[in-house]
């Protein structure tokens, strides 16, 4: 049967973990109850199936699932006329938060019923849309040791990280950059470069989070930490995206960067997905690029 044209396409990983066929049904409950239809779709190709959605011209696009479900689906979204609307089925979900939008599933569904849009920025690196931040050196390294440890063994995720941890800081890595920004050059040797879309608090109880995704800019970190269990805590606070109790840490803002790494490849992580990009990497911040349907204003405000 084909589905309802008017049903909105919820957009659900099929790879990320078990109980699929649960949380789609999970997922169709909240809708009825919000007075809405969802056309529930799973598969492996999240972009694909977003990139679809937004040809056939639905009004809002749903991503359930974490951070990197959320960051494929917006991907496509931003820039079209469709709206991203936010499943928080992941374990940090983070841009959901930050964005203003609903963690609980049914709350979600409703502010999507109620169809309220603001317009978000997003960062992008080599012309690859993040959410949240990108980063090079320490992070992007262990999980692509980790996926190989994986391939070879069959061993499990948490197993592998270990592995892949301990090898990646038994070595102290470190690199050398030089950033272009403001109209400045500056050279840094630090073990990881961590690059905000907008600004993160980094002190007290609201660290990790963002104020305001409308600023404009992006943020950039650099840190100068060389022990070992400097290394190891910085790891843990990259692995679970957030600069709590960040130490001897550089900041600054910047609408555009350019970062030189000295090699011609280099291994570039966004919203926690890896990949492998041409350097120099130029990152941008795209001002109001994502319409996004939020909570509704008297609901954000008694939550803030």
């Amino acid at each position: 049967m084909r589905p309802n044209p008017r049903a909105i396409p919820v957009i659900l990983n099929a790879t990320a973990g078990t109980g699929g066929d649960e949380r789609a049904e999970r997922i169709r409950e909240a809708f009825a109850k919000a007075g809405l239809e969802a056309h529930v779709m799973q598969g492996e190709d999240i972009s694909l199936l977003a990139r679809r959605a937004v040809h056939q011209g639905h009004e809002v696009v749903v991503a359930a699932g974490g951070d990197g479900t959320v960051n494929a689906v917006a991907a496509e979204v931003a820039g079209s006329k469709s709206a991203l609307g936010v499943l928080a089925m992941g374990t940090l979900n983070h841009f959901a938060q930050d964005a203003g939008i609903p963690v609980d599933l049914e709350k979600a569904a409703e502010a999507i019923a109620a169809g309220r849009r603001e317009a978000v920025d997003v960062g992008a690196v080599n012309g690859r849309i993040f959410l949240n931040n990108s980063s090079i050196g320490l992070y992007p390294t262990v999980v692509i040791r980790r996926e190989n440890r994986r391939k070879r063994t069959g061993g499990g995720k948490w197993p592998a990280l270990v592995w892949a941890s301990a090898t990646v800081l038994r070595r102290h890595p470190m690199m050398e950059v030089t950033l272009q920004a403001n109209g400045q050059s500056s050279r840094h040797r630090t073990p990881l470069l961590f690059i905000g879309n907008n600004e993160y608090v980094i002190r007290g109880p609201d660290a990790g989070t963002r104020n305001d995704m409308r600023d404009g800019k992006l943020a950039i970190y650099i840190t100068r930490r060389h022990g070992r269990l400097g290394l190891v805590a910085l790891f843990m606070r990259a692995l679970f995206g957030s600069l709590r109790k960040a130490l001897d840490l550089e900041a600054f803002t910047a609408s555009r960067v350019t970062i030189e790494t000295g090699r011609s490849r280099v291994a570039v992580a966004t919203d926690g997905e890896v990949s492998v990009m041409d350097s120099p990497l130029q990152y941008e911040n795209r001002p109001g690029a994502l319409q996004v349907i939020v909570a509704p204003a008297e609901k954000k405000a008694a939550a803030a």
